[in-house]
């Protein structure tokens, strides 16, 4: 099995909805996506996927996020706009591009701070 890391990022607003303290306010991150894929597989040139086809397809997903309120942009109009959601949400957008290549996406971690991150993985 191979494992494949890209990163990137984004600038977005948000503010959580119901939580008691100060990210109840308007703020904004500097996010940044670290995205993970396995592959049984190497293609005829030795490659699981392109590290560029992958980044494209990264900032395909998370491009409408970027410099937006995420608080609203579906789904985030209706659950909380956590590093926790993004990442699930990012997982999510991601499986559904990938799932005709020889890849899968196993994980997806949203960096909020140097310091605090979440991970989705199934």
């Amino acid at each position: 099995m191979y494992e494949l890391t890209i990163e990137s990022q984004f600038a977005a607003a948000h503010q959580l909805r119901g939580y008691k303290g100060k990210c109840e306010a308007m703020h904004g991150h500097n996010w940044r996506v670290q995205v993970t894929v396995a592959a049984q597989y190497l293609n005829e040139i030795g490659l699981a996927i392109d590290f560029n086809d992958l980044k494209n397809v990264t900032n395909e997903v998370i491009m409408p996020l970027d410099h937006a309120l995420l608080n609203e942009l579906f789904p985030f109009t209706e659950i909380n706009p956590s590093s926790e959601n993004i990442a699930k949400w990012i997982f999510d957008s991601l499986r559904k591009k990938l799932d005709n290549r020889n890849i899968s996406c196993t994980s997806v971690t949203v960096w909020e701070s140097e310091t605090a991150s979440a991970t989705y993985f199934e």
